[in-house]
């Protein structure tokens, strides 16, 4: 999803800062301990302010939080945005289990699509399934749509969560909450 390549992108651009932040306080405390050991300075300077460098050491730091402050802002913002869905799924969360309905879409029947999600038992996997992962019943959506997923809780807390995705949404009993998908590539995700 676009979200996720948000997500990606701005722990690279973070890792950039850290790396780069690293190595200049590496540097400054490696030339310290080099510089004023005992046997490089005999006599210490009698020094005890630095007005300029204090406010280097303090404005620098606040400077690079609101560099990464930007774009962190614009992605959190841009995970809330639900932009006119074509689908909305509703999502129901039961102690061990998942049940979906497409309210939008009916059967030949007329009736509104729904299903429960069972979790496939470790004695029923089969050759390459994923332990604790593989469901009977897969949510199925549409790739390059934009999808609403709204998100309760039948009994307690739950968490409906798809990493690859770059979605996690709290299932909370007599809450609805809400999250939005545009899925880019097909596949199997697993959450």
């Amino acid at each position: 999803t676009p979200i996720m390549e948000g997500i990606v992108n701005l722990h690279h651009d973070l890792m950039f800062f850290l790396c780069i932040i690293s190595i200049f306080v590496s540097w400054m405390l490696g030339r310290t301990l080099w510089h004023f050991e005992r046997k490089q300075n005999l006599t210490p300077l009698s020094t005890t302010h630095g007005t300029l460098i204090e406010i280097i050491w303090t404005v620098t730091p606040a400077v690079i939080l609101l560099i990464i402050a930007v774009p962190s802002f614009s992605l959190l913002y841009a995970m809330d945005e639900i932009i006119s869905p074509a689908i909305t799924i509703k999502t129901l969360g039961h102690q061990w289990y998942w049940s979906y309905e497409y309210s939008d879409y009916a059967n030949e029947d007329g009736e509104i699509i729904n299903f429960d999600s069972y979790m496939v038992p470790e004695e029923d996997l089969e050759k390459g399934q994923l332990r604790l992962l593989e469901v009977d019943n897969r949510m199925v959506v549409p790739i390059n749509t934009h999808i609403r997923i709204i998100v309760t809780g039948a009994d307690v807390l739950h968490s409906w969560a798809i990493p690859s995705l770059g979605v996690k949404c709290d299932a909370i009993p007599g809450r609805l909450n809400q999250a939005s998908l545009f899925i880019k590539r097909e596949g199997i995700y697993y959450g």
